[in-house]
């Protein structure tokens, strides 16, 4: 279906255009090529590792949700990097990204994620105004805010909602939301690869981290170490740590005494 996947690919970068600015446009989406569409996702492959990690933190939020709308219905976006001589050819979708004028700023959170879209009850309440105090002031109040609860409440929500308010008051602030499952494969990733000071620039090199699903450190001892060494350099530099899990943190098994000692330094609230 590479011909489908092309037809996609090109609606979507047409309908995220206008809200990516010209010269990202020129810098990182021209070498692009769309690969094939399944049933579930889009793959599109880049030129470089770089390419595909500045992808993948900065825009894949935004071309989700409109890969999303184009397809119509859930859709996930693959990134993968090309072979030698692959991306030569940019096709339609890359003239499509070279024609586009009068862009807007990125965007790299979803626009349903948003403060003004989470419905407000007596069991979240309190957690909504403590992530949107973070949001306004960002290192300043509640650093780390960790939230808890069960599936289903709004954690992830809530988390997003940071980074779009964020985003939308200063589109210069780095600001990575990440699982942490995603967080353990890239640190696994790192250390095969022998690239640890690329992990290091990924996670410590951000103004606001968000992470979701930090019960699965559980069990995973070389990564809670990963973990209190980006949480330790960040909070040292008064970056904002917002972090989400379905239990408190003295209940997460496991987990090293000093990672919870941290976790509880800032705000420890749940949402029910």
């Amino acid at each position: 279906m590479a011909g489908k996947a092309e037809q996609v690919w090109t609606e979507v970068l047409d309908r995220a255009s206008e809200h990516i600015d010209v010269s990202s446009l020129r810098v990182w989406f021209e070498g692009i090529r769309p690969v094939d569409l399944y049933e579930d996702r889009l793959e599109i492959s880049v030129p470089n590792t770089f390419a595909k990690e500045y992808i993948e933190s900065r825009f894949r939020p935004l071309l989700e949700e409109v890969l999303d709308d184009v397809v119509g219905h859930e859709t996930s976006l693959v990134v993968s990097v090309a072979g030698p001589g692959e991306n030569s050819g940019n096709g339609a979708a890359a003239q499509g990204a070279e024609s586009v004028l009068n862009a807007r700023a990125p965007r790299s959170f979803r626009a349903k994620y948003t403060f003004d879209t989470f419905v407000i009850g007596a069991g979240n309440r309190f957690a909504h105004a403590a992530t949107l105090a973070v949001a306004e002031t960002p290192g300043l109040v509640y650093n780390p805010l960790f939230i808890y609860g069960g599936v289903g409440l709004g954690k992830t929500h809530l988390l997003r909602a940071v980074g779009h308010y964020v985003e939308d008051q200063d589109p210069s602030m780095r600001i990575r939301y990440v699982t942490c499952e995603q967080f353990t494969n890239d640190f696994i990733n790192s250390m095969r690869d022998n690239a640890p000071l690329e992990f290091q620039k990924r996670y410590r090199e951000n103004d606001v981290l968000l992470v979701d699903d930090i019960q699965f450190l559980e069990n995973k001892v070389e990564t809670q170490e990963a973990f209190f060494h980006t949480f330790n350099a960040l909070y040292e530099e008064n970056k904002q740590i917002v972090i989400a899990s379905d239990r408190h943190p003295r209940y997460i098994q496991t987990l090293e005494n000093r990672l919870v000692s941290r976790f509880e330094w800032g705000l420890v609230t749940d949402i029910q």
